[in-house]
C-alpha cells in the first residue's frame, strides 16, 4: 500500500491501515523512528483505554492508606544501587 504525500507534508492512511488501527476521524497516532530507519505508526491510545490493565493483590483498587503503607515499607527497605545501600 502506498500513499501520496501533498504539498502541506500530508499523506491519507489506507482504509485498510486504518481498519486494522482502529481509526476513527479525530484519533491521534505516534510514530516511532527505530535505529535502522523504519517507522512505526500506532494509534494514540487515551488513559481511560488503560483502566484495569494492571491488576492489583487485593482483588480490589487499594486504598490511598494502602498506599501510603506500601511506600513506607518500601523506603523503609532501603534502595540497593551500584551494590550499595543508600
Amino acid at each position: 500500500m502506498e500513499s501520496a504525500l501533498s504539498i502541506k507534508g500530508q499523506a491519507t492512511i489506507p482504509k485498510t491501515i486504518r481498519e486494522h488501527l482502529h481509526l476513527k476521524p479525530g484519533d491521534r497516532i505516534k510514530f516511532f523512528v527505530h535505529p535502522d530507519g523504519s517507522v512505526v505508526i500506532l494509534p494514540k491510545l487515551p488513559t481511560s483505554a488503560l483502566r484495569g490493565i494492571v491488576s492489583s493483590r487485593l482483588g480490589r483498587p487499594a486504598t490511598l492508606d494502602e498506599m501510603r503503607e506500601g511506600i513506607k515499607a518500601g523506603a523503609s527497605t532501603g534502595i540497593r544501587r551500584r551494590g550499595k545501600l543508600r
